[in-house]
């Protein structure tokens, strides 16, 4: 039977994938905006549409949040601490525009919570943590990097000879197929972290057991937050991904899209909870960077990096103390 705190933990679970959704629109949205391929609304629609497919495509994500990172059994309140360190981190950089991960804001309230929690490092798996966390961390940004560098280097040699406004015509057409499959992969990724934690919260509470998969409804609430979050949309992260860190033409909107779907798709498959946000960011630098290394507006690179590099850390922080003010409250 559901408790107050279980039915809190899922509550608390869809906001942050609503969140999430609105915070990470940009994600698949920003460079067909920004090269005005796509109108704000129907990039909106069509995001939250393949959001929502894309969250009903995979399990392997939410394993590794549910099975992967954590040993043992965990208080409802302790999921309940990661998931508002989380929410707070998320809205902090979004009222600021900082495109930064959802996905490690999450891991690393879990992991501060989880410490806090049982008074010991031993509660965390950090074989996992590093495998599927701290790796993909460092390496996708740099493989996004990498794809969105090369594809476009490609595509230059490729069309060379063709004028400017041919290829900004058909490229207006293909960067909606690049901006659907981006769009496909965030729900695909993203989505099972809320998944990962309500399956969490169920097998803690010993209504589900540790080795079975993710319930259905579990599935449908998630993608519909997420698809709910992303109708909302972040227009100050599209305007900081899509306009202000480089200028992009539908052919440059095409190959970072196309670069960072890929990478994000790779990592699914290995269980990765990647952040999307860092992939595309880094696709978009290496797009730019193929043109000329001044394309790209490195002060503000700079500070989406220290972004990147300062979410787990302080969401640890901020999920063991919010642990500790809720067994205080509760008496636990």
């Amino acid at each position: 039977m559901f408790s107050i705190m279980l039915i809190i933990v899922v509550i608390a679970a869809l906001t942050f994938d609503f969140i999430n959704g609105f915070h990470d629109t940009a994600n698949s949205i920003a460079t067909s905006v920004s090269t005005r391929v796509l109108s704000p609304r129907r990039a909106i629609l069509m995001a939250a549409s393949l959001n929502f497919v894309g969250a009903l495509m995979s399990e392997s994500v939410a394993k590794t949040i549910s099975k992967g990172l954590v040993n043992g059994p965990l208080a409802e309140y302790v999921i309940i601490a990661a998931l508002l360190a989380a929410i707070i981190w998320d809205i902090f950089t979004w009222y600021f525009g900082i495109p930064c991960s959802s996905s490690h804001a999450l891991i690393g309230g879990l992991i501060g919570a989880s410490i806090a929690y049982a008074s010991t490092f031993d509660k965390i798996i950090w074989s996992g943590v590093l495998e599927k966390v701290v790796i993909p961390l460092l390496t996708s940004p740099t493989i996004g990097f990498i794809m969105g560098y090369f594809i476009m280097k490609l595509l230059y040699r490729l069309l060379r000879r063709f004028s400017q406004s041919q290829v900004n015509t058909w490229f207006s057409k293909l960067q909606i197929v690049s901006a659907a499959f981006m769009s496909f992969s965030h729900g695909v990724n993203d989505a099972q972290k809320s998944m990962g934690i309500i399956t969490l919260a169920l097998i803690s509470s010993g209504l589900l057991d540790s080795s079975a998969g993710i319930p259905i409804w579990v599935k449908l609430m998630c993608a519909v937050a997420m698809a709910l979050g992303t109708s909302v949309g972040g227009w100050k992260i599209i305007k900081t991904m899509g306009v202000s860190m480089i200028r992009l033409q539908p052919i440059g909107g095409f190959a970072a899209e196309t670069g960072a779907a890929l990478v994000i798709q790779l990592m699914t498959l290995f269980g990765a909870p990647v952040s999307t946000t860092h992939v595309i960011s880094a696709s978009i630098m290496g797009v730019g960077a193929s043109k000329r290394l001044s394309a790209v507006r490195w002060a503000l690179a700079r500070n989406i990096v220290v972004t990147w590099v300062i979410t787990i850390p302080l969401t640890m922080i901020l999920g063991a103390v919010i642990t500790f003010i809720l067994k205080a409250l509760i008496g636990a």
